[in-house]
């Protein structure tokens, strides 16, 4: 059958792309979430919006989805690529650093927040087994709208990313609870053993046949050059994954993840996450439309002083509960305020298991209608609560004397620009100085920050995770870029974001070995200094002038050691001389007017 547009499935999908080519762009200029705009779309778009009205107006039936439950797989896909994108940003060494704040904070934070909330539902009328499953139900966040808010490198997207993962590791084990509670459940021990063993072999499975496949795949791939041929191994190899996973009875998310990780060790990451990004952008896009679908505004009107009630208590009780334990766990009152508010919302997996809770007749159909309609106005929301926490935050800041208002960024440039002031960073700000350099520092420790604002420092606080805070520093007229902070993920990141729109800045960076070197060398830094090699440069100085060696030949052998190693470095990386920034530039100019 030849495609029309009176073809549902072709209107929808024009509505779908229409969607991301207007709401992305406007809400970008108007600086407001694209999130916010996708969820609108739902809201327009879906049967409480005008799809009410094409039975009188039937051209509206173009500007209208017809069949949520068609688009409801891509949706889906959306929050597998989310947590692709999310375990390509990691590394297993960085995940089992991890393991205390995952199964620690986060097993506390859904077990605290999902009892408190059941306790009070309890209170108000329910039965235990409903209440307790209301409650870890709306215990749960948000991984497709925090990770993208809050960026997974930054302090706060770190504190809550070791959340999120716990919760969605837990979301099988919890569906089995759920079945187990059920009226007449019974004997469901040996499920439970039968999924948790066929779980670890899927895994197990899963990370020994990547260790050994996907780097002769991707090496297949990247000799034809074809960027088709690169982007279907990518998607296949999330696509198995994900199915392992789920016929072994886990969440197909964690396949992703997973695959997301064993990407992450091979030498293709970059290119697979670049690859990937237009689609992981336009299906999370379409998994926001189908939020926005489900809110029926009628019902909304009708009842939305329960609703506001409802929402407000979920809230309200797990950004206290997440702050609380964030701040015993030790991170400052802004960053645990910040990040209580953000996981406040319920999650996509609330609808999951409230579903689920269905099924097992563990709640009723009213109940049911009322708290998908409470975690749908949540998922609407979390934007607006991001920028709640976002504000609370920087006036907690400025009570603590810590805001950024006291140093401006001057209009005619700042200089040159520090990002983390430690050991490191602080030396560097001293030579400036000593050579009468103007500068600025940036830090993301508040008592690092304290400290050196107390001393005199020209430091700002901030975490330039968050694009916001490097778009003010105005770095198109700095004169250089250093970057200190021990984060190889973030340095490599920030240099990517930098370089592509300012190509002449000169950006140094440190780095944590030869192989983090190279790496920053590939994204454009202009020069990278290892730690390592640094190290044995400055004790091979000190024994040969301790031998009674001149000072001036150990500095010029010194200095010529250092050079050649960092030629060895470049020619590792795939640079011979030069940056490849320099080497595009210098071919551009020799070009013929």
């Amino acid at each position: 059958m030849p495609i029309g547009l009176d073809n549902n499935g072709f209107s929808d999908a024009l509505v779908i792309l229409g969607a991301a080519g207007l709401v992305i762009p406007a809400f970008t200029r108007a600086k407001i979430s694209p999130i916010i705009g996708f969820i609108l779309v739902g809201v327009l778009a879906g049967p409480s919006g005008f799809g009410r009205l094409v039975v009188d107006y039937p051209w509206l039936s173009h500007l209208t989805i017809s069949d949520r439950a068609a688009i409801d797989p891509f949706a889906e896909f959306g929050i597998i690529l989310l947590l692709f994108s999310i375990g390509l940003e990691l590394s297993f060494k960085r995940l089992w650093s991890m393991r205390s704040d995952v199964f620690g904070v986060g097993a506390a934070e859904m077990i605290s927040s999902g009892l408190v909330i059941g306790i009070a539902i309890h209170l108000l009328g329910q039965s235990w087994p409903e209440a307790i499953t209301l409650g870890l139900a709306l215990a749960l966040s948000s991984t497709a709208l925090v990770v993208p808010i809050a960026g997974a490198a930054s302090v706060i997207g770190r504190a809550a990313f070791s959340m999120l993962l716990f919760e969605d590791l837990a979301l099988v084990p919890l569906l089995f609870v759920l079945a187990a509670l059920a009226p007449g459940a019974s004997g469901n021990g040996l499920a439970v053993v039968g999924l948790v063993g066929g779980g670890i072999l899927t895994i197990t499975a899963i990370f020994v046949g990547g260790r050994i496949l996907l780097p002769r795949l991707f090496a297949q791939a990247a000799r034809t050059k074809s960027p088709e041929l690169f982007l279907a191994a990518s998607l296949l190899v999330v696509i198995v994954a994900s199915l392992a996973t789920t016929a072994a009875g886990l969440s197909p998310i964690v396949g992703a993840l997973l695959a997301g990780l064993l990407i992450a060790e091979t030498d293709y990451r970059s290119e697979v996450e670049v690859i990937t990004a237009p689609f992981r952008g336009l299906a999370l896009g379409v998994f926001l439309i189908t939020v926005g679908m489900s809110l029926d505004l009628k019902l909304v009107f009708e009842n939305w002083g329960a609703l506001v009630a409802g929402l407000a208590g979920v809230v309200a009780v797990k950004a206290i509960v997440t702050a609380l334990l964030l701040k015993v766990n030790g991170q400052r009152n802004a960053v645990a305020a910040e990040t209580g508010l953000l996981m406040g919302s319920p999650s996509e997996t609330t609808l999951i298991v409230l579903g689920a809770a269905a099924q097992v007749q563990l709640i009723g159909p009213a109940t049911l209608n009322y708290w998908q309609t409470v975690t749908a106005l949540g998922l609407t929301l979390t934007p607006l609560l991001a920028w709640i926490g976002r504000q609370a935050a920087q006036r907690i800041e400025r009570r603590s004397g810590t805001g950024l208002g006291d140093i401006a960024v001057p209009p005619e440039g700042p200089g040159a620009v520090i990002i983390g002031f430690g050991r490191v960073g602080r030396m560097v700000a001293d030579m400036l100085t000593v050579h009468h350099q103007p500068y600025l520092a940036v830090e993301a420790d508040i008592d690092v920050f304290i400290a050196a604002r107390r001393e005199g420092y020209p430091i700002i606080f901030g975490d330039v995770a968050r694009p916001e805070l490097v778009d003010r520093l105005n770095l198109g007229r700095a004169s250089a870029l250093i970057l200190t902070m021990d984060d190889p993920v973030l340095t490599v990141r920030l240099t990517e974001r930098v370089r592509g729109w300012v190509p002449e800045l000169t950006i140094v960076a440190r780095a944590r070995d030869v192989d983090h070197a190279a790496e920053l060398y590939r994204v454009g830094v202009t020069d990278a200094v290892p730690e390592t090699l640094e190290s044995s440069l400055q004790l091979s100085e000190a024994v040969l002038t301790d031998m009674g060696i001149a000072v001036g030949p150990v500095i010029a052998s010194i200095h010529e050691k250092r050079d050649e190693l960092r030629k060895e470095i470049k020619n590792a990386a795939g640079i011979e001389r030069a940056p490849r920034f320099r080497r595009l530039r210098d071919r551009d100019q020799d070009r013929p007017a």
